[in-house]
């Protein structure tokens, strides 16, 4: 009665970048599941030099989505912790994009060609460095060019530099379907599940806004329910209003594509083999410069509770 009188709690979340790869969260927000549990979200994105992990450090936010790599990358820094507590994406969402169709692609094809990467964050480089070396390929016989925002690296491969180019939705779509590119592979299938992006927070936040992490995990938890029943159309016309610049097909065409290849959680829980997997990644490629524990980077709690409460048989 008393939350009801003085109206919707308000709640900022940092995310990294706007992408329909973090469509649970914008389903949340615009399928008013966060609304349902009295939150009033709003979503900013990161920019002028404040990322999220910073955001959350100076108080510019209570709650950040992001990789748990951005947590591993404070810790392995002297940081404090930044728990995550929430899954949204179980796999890597980007896509290795060339120029010309390869039917047989192969991952040795990169030896000796450039690869325009992405800037904006290192796990999908890491990632890629991972697969590479699974394939029997040295990856430092392969050019990864990281240096150019995502905007301008979609415009230097449309102008004709690199021979790859790995990105995300919705620039895979938009550069298939106009014939600058032709799909090579998909870093979601070749990296396999990893527990990519989640929800973040501080340990004294995590403690202090209980109620607070409780209802974004609930609001979550619904709208990944929801997910699970719903096709990509309904899925491409919730998230519309956070993605008014992209043609209604092509938000469709990222969705499906998505939506296929099992992207995103279907509960909330990280689960610790994820997490290994994910930390390996990042410590075969040099990101961080030792191992952390489960426990310190990742709390369940909220999310078992929800979990458990909207049905027994979930795990």
């Amino acid at each position: 009665m008393a939350a009801a009188m003085s109206g919707p709690r308000r709640l900022t979340i940092y995310e990294p970048f706007r992408s329909i790869f973090y469509a649970p969260q914008f389903v949340a927000l615009h399928g008013r599941h966060f609304a349902a549990e009295g939150l009033d979200v709003e979503i900013v994105t990161a920019g002028a030099g404040v990322t999220t992990t910073a955001a959350l450090m100076d108080g510019h936010a209570e709650i950040a989505l992001g990789g748990i790599m951005r947590s591993l990358d404070v810790a392995d820094r002297g940081g404090p912790f930044l728990v995550h507590f929430a899954e949204v994406n179980s796999r890597n969402g980007f896509f290795l994009l060339t120029r010309e169709p390869r039917a047989d692609f192969r991952w040795s094809d990169l030896v000796g060609k450039t690869v325009l990467g992405f800037a904006e964050a290192p796990t999908p480089w890491q990632c890629m460095l991972t697969v590479l070396r699974k394939h029997g390929v040295d990856p430092g016989r392969v050019r990864i060019e990281r240096t150019l925002p995502l905007a301008e690296a979609v415009a230097a491969f449309r102008r004709g530099a690199g021979d790859f180019f790995e990105t995300g939705q919705p620039f895979t779509e938009q550069l298939i379907a106009d014939g600058t590119a032709h799909l090579a592979a998909s870093m979601g299938e070749a990296t396999g599940p990893v527990p990519f992006s989640s929800y973040m927070t501080t340990e004294r936040f995590l403690r202090d806004g209980r109620d607070v992490v409780l209802r974004v995990t609930r609001a979550l938890d619904a709208a990944q329910r929801w997910m699970a029943r719903a096709d990509a159309k309904a899925i491409a016309d919730v998230i519309a209003p956070a993605f008014a610049e992209v043609a209604p097909d092509v938000r469709y065409r990222a969705v499906a594509r998505y939506l296929a290849q099992s992207t995103w959680a279907r509960d909330p829980i990280i689960r610790r083999a994820g997490y290994e997997c994910l930390q390996q990644i990042l410590l075969d490629g040099g990101f961080i410069t030792r191992p952390y524990r489960y426990e310190d980077l990742i709390d369940t709690t909220v999310a078992r509770e929800v979990v458990g409460a909207d049905s027994p048989g979930r795990s």
